[in-house]
């Protein structure tokens, strides 16, 4: 039976923890999540009927300043799923080196069966639910799957009305108009394909080469890859998404398909495309493969498959530990997530600072801040995977629980 996200991370905190000196204790108290408020909220449809829906918000830890992560809708969202995703962001925040810790949210819901009205009222209700659990200096949710700008524009002003005054660096992810950042929308894309990819291929000798390119999963982060990879000078030939995939080895030009996607709400049917399958796309003869939507999807099973010379992990949690141990012995270059996708948590923090201070930065100023932290992350953790000889997932993790547990003796076991 394949591992639960939440068993995924414990064993990759274990694979770490050989290459620290690290006290048991701190090893122990990063396993757990300091703790997870459970919620069921009673939804009022448009007929008048009343849905119960569960949702969760998980603060993991919080040595190196405030809960951090985003909130996500998905109609199999678990509890076990937020509290790994929370633990993932403590990672994440720890490796990019912010001052943040890691937390993450979830409600069991199916948006694209809500109205517009269900939608907000659902927001709204969990906005609610989570407000005394949440702040500026305590804990700063943001968009995750499904979730989008206005969603936190609802969360936004909910939860300002709760505290009776504005607070535009309680959330991030917002709409501009509310204090969002620029370059926000994009940031997860950008950071991953533009920087860390970048530096990647320059590493391995790739760089300028010409290259190809497969893509699982086509929402804000996967539609975005794809004009990075193109910007990039790779040739995107294989996309797939929950509905099914396209292939054409000459290559898919960006804008036809996003507005394919955009009436279609699928890449399948893409005209002059052969159709294939979720699983035929990880076995397409490429150089790169992307997965950018949910987590487990690369495994034991199918890892065996994949050609490719580097996975860029976009999603979080996408290879399981068995199916990295198989891509690490066919020699596949894994780019972790907690490297690879964290664009958008930086990028929050910038607007989490803009709205802290009132000075707003221009696109220009926060791509080049961003390209400025991922790529100074990459080199460091590229450097200790060099020196030591250990994947680059255990090199992050390494980094990263160092960073914690550093963070945690000074401020003790306490109470």
């Amino acid at each position: 039976m394949p591992k639960s996200p939440y068993e995924a991370f414990l064993e990759q905190v274990d694979e770490a923890v050989p290459y620290l000196k690290v006290e048991p204790e701190y090893v122990d108290m990063i396993k757990e999540p300091k703790e997870v408020l459970e919620l069921t909220i009673p939804l009022r449809m448009d007929d008048g009927s009343v849905q119960m829906i569960k949702a969760w918000r998980s603060h993991h830890n919080n040595a190196l300043g405030p809960y951090k992560g985003g909130v996500r809708y998905h109609p199999d969202v678990t509890r076990d799923e937020v509290v790994a995703l929370s633990a993932w962001m403590t990672i994440k925040c720890a490796v990019i080196g912010l001052p943040y810790g890691g937390a993450k949210g979830g409600v069991r819901c199916t948006p694209s069966a809500l109205s517009r009205g269900e939608l907000e009222r659902l927001s709204r209700a969990y906005a609610l639910g989570i407000s005394r659990f949440m702040g500026t200096d305590y804990d700063i949710p943001a968009p995750d799957v499904n979730t989008n700008p206005q969603v936190m524009a609802w969360f936004t002003d909910t939860y300002e009305k709760v505290i009776g005054k504005g607070e535009p660096s309680a959330y991030t992810g917002k709409p501009v108009e509310m204090g969002g950042s620029l370059g926000r929308s994009t940031a997860t894309s950008r950071g991953g394909v533009l920087y860390i990819l970048r530096e990647t291929l320059k590493e391995m000798g790739l760089w300028g080469k010409d290259l190809t390119c497969a893509l699982q999963g086509y929402g804000n982060v996967g539609g975005f890859a794809h004009m990075f990879c193109s910007e990039l000078g790779l040739k995107v030939v294989g996309i797939a998404d929950i509905e099914g995939g396209i292939y054409n080895p000459k290559g898919f030009d960006y804008a036809p398909v996003k507005e394919h996607v955009m009436k279609r709400g699928t890449v399948a049917g893409f005209p002059d495309a052969e159709p294939i399958s979720n699983e035929d796309l990880f076995a397409l003869d490429v150089d790169v493969v992307i997965p950018a939507a949910l987590e487990g999807v690369i495994t034991e099973a199918n890892a065996g498959k994949i050609k490719a010379k580097i996975v860029l992990e976009l999603a979080n949690g996408p290879t399981t530990p068995e199916g990295e141990a198989v891509l690490t012995d066919k020699g596949v270059l894994v780019v972790p997530d907690v490297l690879a996708n964290a664009g958008g948590v930086v990028v929050s923090c910038f607007e989490w600072i803009q709205g802290r201070t009132g000075d707003y930065w221009t696109e220009e100023q926060v791509n080049k801040k961003l390209d400025e932290r991922m790529t100074q992350a990459f080199h460091e953790i590229w450097r200790l995977k060099k020196e030591t000889g250990i994947t680059m997932r255990q090199a992050a993790y390494v980094r990263a629980i160092g960073r914690v547990v550093a963070a945690m003796r000074f401020r003790g076991i306490w109470p």
